[in-house]
């Protein structure tokens, strides 16, 4: 699965709790999604790179998914020095870059990517079963979980299916271009995959069901609250406690 690249990791990471992931996922990302402080930007930063390093992600995969966040976001801050007022930081002829937002793009692109650092070192390397049980054990409706289960799931088979349905196109010698004809096709391209995911939405419910399906998942790993799990917990919550106080300051 596309979804699942991280998980066939054996790390550290990998070895804790779920819950406690996406508890200490959750907590931090709030925090830098909160905080305007560039030192506190930068420390979540760090731990995003840390626990990306202890989680041992593949390299050309991770490079990957930041280049496509990386791409986004520089996008959107490339255009805030030019949006924003707040004084002028210098000048390129009669364009003037505002210094409020050289700071602003600076700090969008640094807490985006402290962000994802974190989720992805954290909650990416989690098995997508073991993460839904993990929400329903936090209090998550069991719904809610099923969900999320469904559509990560059903992101990486519509990958899956656009993949083979653009191969198919090329090997037809198909170009894209601005012209009508690639606007037509790519239309069809759109309604292939949305007829083919109801169409095997349609043959999995009836799987499911020809195999009692009940509304649950099951599965063999229990979630134990371990040693490890502890010392990790009272790390993780002195460097919340850290990053809050100095938001604070």
């Amino acid at each position: 699965m596309v979804c699942e690249t991280f998980t066939r990791s054996n790390s550290i990471i990998c070895r804790l709790d779920p819950r406690l992931r996406v508890v200490v996922g959750v907590a931090l990302s709030v925090v830098l999604a909160l905080s305007h402080n560039f030192p506190v930007l930068f420390a979540g930063l760090a731990a995003g790179v840390v626990f990306a390093a202890f989680a041992r992600l593949p390299i050309r995969p991770a490079a990957k998914r930041f280049a496509a966040v990386n791409l986004f976001v520089g996008f959107v801050a490339l255009f805030l020095p030019f949006t924003m007022s707040g004084g002028t930081l210098f000048r390129l002829g009669r364009v003037a870059f505002s210094r409020a937002g050289v700071l602003k793009g600076a700090e969008v692109l640094i807490k985006s990517n402290a962000i994802v650092l974190i989720f992805t070192g954290l909650l990416s390397t989690v098995e997508l079963p073991r993460l839904g049980k993990a929400l329903e054990a936090l209090g998550a409706p069991r719904k809610l979980g099923q969900i999320f289960y469904f559509t990560v799931r059903y992101i990486d088979l519509l990958h899956h299916e656009y993949e083979r349905l653009r191969n198919a196109m090329r090997v037809r010698c198909f170009r894209p271009g601005l012209s009508l004809h690639t606007y037509r096709t790519y239309g069809y391209l759109i309604g292939m995959l949305l007829v083919k995911s109801f169409d095997r939405s349609e043959r999995v419910l009836n799987a499911m069901k020809c195999r009692g399906f009940r509304g649950e998942f099951h599965t063999l790993q229990r979630l134990q609250f371990r040693q490890r799990d502890a010392v990790f917990a009272i790390v993780c919550g002195v460097f919340i406690v850290l990053l809050v106080s100095m938001h604070l300051l």
